[in-house]
């Protein structure tokens, strides 16, 4: 009897959002994280969608191409739905140009006291303006 294979679930879910994420942070594109895999633009739109589940080998592959640890992918996870939500609420605003090119630029800050004033002015400018959208 074959084994049932599972679906995705809120773990998978999670893990191809943070490697979309840090893919972004990165500055690479779907087919260039592809290319450097040896897979398809369209197989990394699965894995990052989370409708298909990264095998152990390839998120070790995805990880040192990304250059970070394979546990970065599983930090604060859960198997409940409401983690997945939360991380996809948190990184949906990266759906946008602007996003991009602002975690990008950000990323390239080397200057730790630069980058903690700039999360200090928008945390700020956040808390004036919650509530507050057009």
């Amino acid at each position: 009897m074959a084994a049932k294979t599972k679906r995705a679930d809120a773990t998978d879910r999670s893990v191809g959002e943070k490697i979309r994420a840090q893919r972004i942070v990165r500055g690479l594109s779907q087919t260039e994280l592809g290319n450097k895999l040896g897979i398809t633009f369209q197989q990394i739109q699965k894995y990052e969608k989370g409708s298909n589940r990264v095998s152990a080998g390839r998120l070790k592959q995805i990880a040192e191409t990304l250059a970070v640890p394979v546990s970065f992918f599983f930090e604060g996870a859960s198997s409940e739905d409401t983690y997945a939500e939360n991380i996809n609420e948190g990184l949906s605003f990266l759906e946008t140009a602007a996003s991009v090119r602002l975690v990008r630029a950000f990323a390239e800050i080397g200057n730790q006291h630069i980058r903690r004033s700039i999360v200090a002015l928008v945390e700020g400018i956040a808390r004036g303006h919650s509530g507050r959208r057009k």
